[in-house]
């Protein structure tokens, strides 16, 4: 028997040409090592913090176009499959030399799992979604004909866009635990976890759902925070964060929810030739115990985050204000001929009144050369969408413009609203929100060989075939059309909103979502956000399906220069069936 157990996973994360990352969360220290029958193999030693054993794995030699059974070891004992398992095997499906089609995957806020919630929340739909993807391996053995290497609708990437765990909202059992405790930092919320060993509780809980932990094991994951990892509304605004760090048990809270989130999602975010260049991975491996490491490295986030906009206030430029090496979340990559690039929307906020903004200039700055060059399709991921129903857009420009206010009054009865209802998207950082469009409309714009064309360091790009912003975050799912004055560009840009996975907006809240898209509001609104100085947006947009209320997941497809997407809502007997279907291309 192994000295350790496997905890969490394995879950697949990359799979780049004939290499991927296999994660893992172990009892205890071991040697890692994932193996395919056909000779694939790669191996790690455990690193441990707070006394949790993780590992990243490298699987090196692939082969292209087929769709590989995997075991994984601990010091020399398979561990994976487990004996007498129910599912399908898990496997790593590598990319056919010349498939330059994309199926991503994605949704946001799945509330712990269905086993586990006292919530009557309806039918998970990720749930849902890995138990028809087992049903199709049945058609034949990974890698034959029928197979999951030849399925069309096998996904290429499962893009989660926030809220893959809540720390403000714990189950049952976890709240349970947290009772239990007597060492917790001083007034720290009875119901909500604060310490590393709390977060992994929560992981822990959702991740070993077994469809999720088969559908993770076997499909290759990317994903980005939003507010519920660490806590509700964070970073909405500057009060807020100063309000916040008052807290006596805030440092532990914001150390261990960014190091946990690290640990647990971004670390697979890299691709395998990035690792070892990551230099907190570096620190982490290096060391016998990466607890200080990894607490640290935390602390430094939010620090570097608040002392940006501290110089800011003192009257210092953006750029000398800026941290050197301020660590970075965001992240790009490239499935086929589709650019896929992540925005972190909460933790590198700029939140000084006169520079309020999603992203720092130096990230901002990488994102415009992230979407330069050869591609057909650009996907952005974006936890917050960037357009919402134009009523609520507007009233969301119009509180941030208060909020501003000179008159304390006024601006402390706008942070009051902003926190009550929410209103810190896109919409709330217009500098943000028409920057983003400026882009869209300068990638979107003029045939190829004009001087629209997308200029990267080489030669002008043709305007890709379509634009689509993929968020979650609002517990309804749409899909709306943005529209630039000054005519069409040349690239349809959509807004795709999935959302939630397993979760549930309040009923009341509904008739408030639906009322946002009508018109009549939406023209109350907009008078309301110019009264108080707010120019008109640069885009206007319709809603073309939706609002869905229901629990979702949905898949775009890229095939050539054409696109789709489809939402699928969970029925009452955990099955999935078609909310929306929409090409996006024309």
């Amino acid at each position: 028997m192994p000295t350790a157990r496997l905890l969490i996973g394995p879950v697949l994360r990359r799979v780049v040409g004939s290499s991927a990352t296999v994660w893992v969360e172990t009892s205890g220290p071991a040697l890692v090592r994932v193996e395919t029958p056909d000779g694939a193999s790669g191996e790690a030693p455990t690193f441990t913090a707070f006394d949790h054993h993780y590992a990243l794995v490298v699987v090196t030699g692939l082969t292209p176009g087929t769709a590989a059974p995997y075991h994984v070891f601990l010091d020399s004992e398979q561990v994976w499959p487990e004996p007498g398992g129910k599912f399908p095997p898990s496997v790593i499906r590598t990319r056919p030399a010349g498939d330059l089609g994309a199926r991503l995957v994605f949704g946001s806020c799945r509330e712990t799992t269905q086993h586990a919630t006292a919530r009557k929340l309806p039918p998970d739909a990720l749930d849902a979604y890995s138990r028809r993807l087992m049903a199709s391996v049945g058609a034949g053995r990974p890698g034959e004909r029928g197979g999951p290497a030849d399925a069309a609708d096998w996904p290429d990437l499962l893009v989660l866009l926030g809220d893959q765990v809540y720390a403000d909202q714990t189950s049952p059992t976890v709240r349970k635990l947290l009772r239990r405790r007597r060492d917790r930092s001083a007034g720290a919320p009875a119901d909500q976890v604060v310490s590393f060993d709390e977060y992994t509780k929560l992981y822990l809980e959702s991740w070993r759902d077994p469809e999720i932990r088969w559908l993770l094991s076997t499909v290759p994951s990317v994903m980005i925070f939003d507010d519920h990892e660490i806590i509700d509304d964070w970073n909405t605004s500057a009060p807020w964060r100063t309000e916040t760090h008052r807290q006596p048990w805030w440092p532990e809270r914001i150390s261990s929810g960014l190091a946990s989130y690290w640990v647990y999602q971004h670390l697979g975010n890299l691709e395998p030739d990035e690792i070892a260049a990551d230099p907190v991975y570096a620190k982490v491996v290096a060391a016998e115990d990466a607890t200080s490491v990894l607490r640290e490295f935390g602390e430094r986030v939010d620090a570097e985050a608040t002392g940006y906009d501290a110089a800011l206030g003192r009257g210092e430029s953006p750029a000398e204000a800026a941290p050197p090496g301020r660590y970075q979340w965001s992240y790009s990559l490239d499935v086929g001929r589709t650019r896929l690039v992540v925005l972190d929307n909460r933790c590198s906020r700029v939140l000084d009144r006169t520079h309020r903004a999603m992203l720092p200039p130096a990230e901002w700055s990488w994102f415009t050369d992230q979407v330069h060059g050869e591609y057909d399709h650009l996907v952005v991921g974006s936890s917050l969408p960037w357009l919402l129903p134009p009523g609520i857009h507007h009233l969301e420009s119009w509180n941030e413009r208060l909020a501003d206010s000179d008159r304390p009054r006024v601006a402390a009865f706008a942070e009051r609203l902003r926190r009550a209802f929410d209103l810190e998207h896109w919409a709330a950082f217009r500098r943000s929100f028409d920057a983003l469009a400026q882009v869209f409309v300068r990638l979107g714009s003029g045939p190829a060989g004009q001087p629209g064309d997308r200029v990267g360091a080489g030669p002008a790009y043709p305007p890709p075939a379509s634009i689509s912003v993929l968020s979650g975050d609002v517990h309804h799912s749409y899909v709306a059309r943005a529209r630039f004055p000054g005519g069409p560009t040349a690239t349809p840009v959509h807004q795709l909103t999935c959302s939630p996975i397993h979760n549930q907006i309040p009923v009341p809240m509904r008739p408030m979502l639906r009322l946002g898209w009508w018109r009549g509001p939406s023209v109350v609104a907009r008078a309301l956000a110019r009264a108080a100085g707010v120019r008109r947006p640069p885009v206007r947009w319709r809603k073309l399906d939706g609002p869905y209320f229901g629990n979702a997941v949905s898949t775009l497809r890229h095939e050539g220069r054409s696109a789709e997407v489809t939402i699928e809502g969970t029925a009452p007997d955990g099955t999935l069936h078609t909310v929306a279907r929409r090409t996006l291309t024309r």
